[in-house]
């Protein structure tokens, strides 16, 4: 069966899928989250998800929300997978998940030099609104966070 007769499909993310992500994470960031960061937003009640193609784990996100808005705390997509249209569906299916949950805005960071993700955003309406100074750690000192917000409702 090839890759694109089997269909991609979310899944809440439960304990079983912790190492999996943690390594997916680790694969794709310089300093990524840890098992504990993954499993600490489980326990917290965030909407995390997992996206799985046939049954293997390919990309997930977490987010957070509080009364009205929501933050996109972490997404990333195997990178066997990336530019396939994966991590697309991720974002969109994070912010429905926030707006269902009654979140009108949702917020995130995002490295400057992730060039990927900041066309990503932009593409589906993320405005950026600030810029958070030596918010990410780096190779040598500190890198911004650009802030990025979008309407939901």
């Amino acid at each position: 069966m090839s890759e694109l007769s089997i269909s991609a499909e979310f899944f809440p993310m439960n304990e079983h899928d912790l190492d999996a992500v943690a390594a997916l994470e680790a694969s794709l960031q310089t300093f990524p989250w840890s098992r504990g960061n993954f499993a600490d937003s489980l326990s917290a009640g965030y909407s995390v998800w997992v996206l799985r193609l046939g049954g293997d784990l390919i990309g997930f996100s977490v987010v957070m929300s509080v009364i009205d808005e929501a933050h996109l705390l972490n997404i990333g997509v195997c990178r066997r997978y990336q530019g396939q249209g994966y991590g697309a569906r991720l974002l969109r299916h994070a912010m429905e998940c926030a707006r269902l949950g009654g979140a009108r805005m949702l917020f995130l960071e995002v490295r400057p030099s992730n060039d990927k993700a900041v066309e990503l955003y932009r593409h589906f309406g993320f405005r950026q609104i600030g810029q958070r100074k030596g918010y990410y750690p780096a190779i040598v000192g500190r890198e911004d966070g650009l802030i990025f917000e979008k309407e939901l409702a």
